[in-house]
């Protein structure tokens, strides 16, 4: 049993009270951790407030070194993160990998980062005059990451906004405060970062309200970065409006897969299967409903149900296993309902829709009617729709229908089409010839409507966790009319 305390300034504090998170496989406890208050949230502010004067100040050199550090450390400590992974999240070992290679990938680039450029030079009107446009780091980040790609996520919120210079305060998911939170902390520390510079506050169930609602309150914080649901992300803009601070939200998705008339059938299998139920379905990015041409919708749903049913089912730590556990009771038991809900509405089970122990075997159904909450809401598990469509036009029109927009996959023998299909997409986020599930550290991930506001990956910290300051300078007095 691993024991989980808050990193606050560089230590790990006492905690007043302790919760046990459970293995979502094996259902024994695989931690004791620290259930922090408002209290914790405060502390943890104000050692990020203290370290940013000296952090926002450091050298280039200073944050390129800490960050290939780091990313050597975790390169080195593949095998321990994946075991940790399998034990706090259910993360099998194809999806431990991914996010192995993206967070290894993200520190490196964070270190190229401390050397980017910083502002620019500005034409002025006024003779004699040089203008500059100069970012500078906004201070304290609030980051509050999600379970489901915990070590992906944790990393991704906390690397590009202390590579610019600011100090972060995470709050992870209680299903993940090691793999999502603290583990981030000990790593960087180990790479040399400065005590303060991150800071983690973990917490017991159902109590995460008051610690992000403290986070946003508190005037030393400057930007909020959130990862998670609609629903969730929702609040926190409102709190964060009202306290005049800007948001960065990646949310929900229910992402359309268009496999198009002129798809390659054994290529538009083989992508809905990955892009459907990959980490079993608990990712934002995956496949929820499958818009497929009425010409090939019974020859691909054939193949693509024999396909589901033959994904290996079980223990994540299995390197066989496809569709490991989903990560708790709550989650097993809103999928059964809702596969119900849909059936008795009139929905057609092709697959699975039964929950298997601790996991949920890979779900199809098709004709699920609109007012069926899995045909507009987003559910986090190995279930999919299938959708025939009249055409590509067709398609485009059922996909854009929804309320979300975060990523989407188009399927089809013209990339050239495709892309032009992908400009009409409302969503923030198009891979043609390919499922939606995609990411690189580099990238700008984020989505329109309600799936988000404003861009994650590397090469967009700078716009998103810096303040663009105005500065002019003159070598001559400048004459004034009065």
């Amino acid at each position: 049993m691993l024991d989980v305390r808050h990193w606050i300034a560089g230590t790990r504090p006492p905690a007043a009270r302790l919760f046990d998170k459970r293995d979502p496989w094996t259902g024994e406890v695989f931690a004791r951790v620290a259930a922090g208050d408002a209290e914790d949230a405060r502390n943890a502010v104000a050692a990020a407030g203290t370290a940013f004067p000296v952090w926002s100040e450091s050298s280039p050199q200073t944050r390129q070194e800490i960050f290939l550090r780091a990313a050597t450390l975790v390169d080195g400590r593949r095998d321990e993160i994946r075991a940790l992974l399998a034990a706090e999240t259910g993360c099998g070992v194809h999806f431990a990998g991914v996010q192995l290679d993206f967070c290894v990938n993200l520190l490196r680039q964070a270190a190229g980062l401390a050397y980017a450029p910083m502002g620019h030079l500005l034409p002025s009107d006024l003779p004699g005059t040089r203008a500059m446009a100069v970012r500078r780091p906004v201070g304290v980040v609030a980051a509050i990451a999600p379970w489901n790609a915990s070590l992906v996520l944790a990393g991704r919120a906390v690397a590009g906004p202390i590579a610019v210079g600011n100090t972060v305060v995470l709050k992870p998911s209680e299903e993940a405060p090691l793999t999502g939170g603290t583990l981030w902390a000990e790593l960087l520390a180990d790479a040399g970062l400065p005590a303060g510079v991150l800071n983690v506050v973990t917490h017991a169930p159902g109590e995460a309200g008051a610690i992000a609602e403290t986070l946003i309150a508190d005037p030393r914080v400057r930007r909020i970065s959130f990862t998670g649901s609609t629903v969730t992300g929702r609040r926190l803009a409102e709190l964060a409006g009202r306290h005049l601070k800007r948001p960065v939200l990646q949310l929900g998705g229910h992402n359309p897969l268009l496999v198009l008339a002129d798809a390659d059938p054994d290529h538009a299998v083989a992508a809905a299967v990955y892009g459907a139920f990959v980490h079993q379905g608990q990712t934002c990015m995956c496949a929820r409903r499958i818009l497929v041409d009425r010409s090939l919708a019974a020859a691909f749903t054939d193949r693509f149900v024999s396909r589901a049913r033959s994904l290996p089912v079980g223990d994540p730590s299995d390197p066989a296993t496809v569709i490991g556990p989903v990560i708790n009771e709550w989650a097993l038991s809103l999928l059964e309902r809702r596969v119900r809900e849909a059936v008795g509405l009139g929905a057609e089970l092709l697959t699975g829709g039964v929950a298997e122990g601790r996991c949920f075997p890979p779900t199809v159904l098709r004709g699920v009617p609109p007012e069926a909450e899995l045909a507009f809401d987003e559910t986090f598990g190995p279930v999919v729709l299938i959708e025939e469509a009249d055409g590509a036009e067709d398609a485009l029109r059922r996909a854009n229908a929804s309320r979300f927009g975060l990523t989407a996959g188009i399927i089809t023998g013209d990339p050239y089409r495709g892309v032009e299909l992908a400009r009409r997409l409302q969503a923030g986020i198009v891979h043609v010839n390919d499922q939606p599930v995609n990411d690189e550290p580099q990238m700008p991930f984020g989505g329109v409507k309600e799936s988000g506001a404003g861009r994650f990956g590397i090469a967009f910290a700078a716009e998103e966790f810096t303040e663009v300051q105005w500065v002019t300078a003159r070598q001559n007095p400048r004459l004034f009319p009065f």
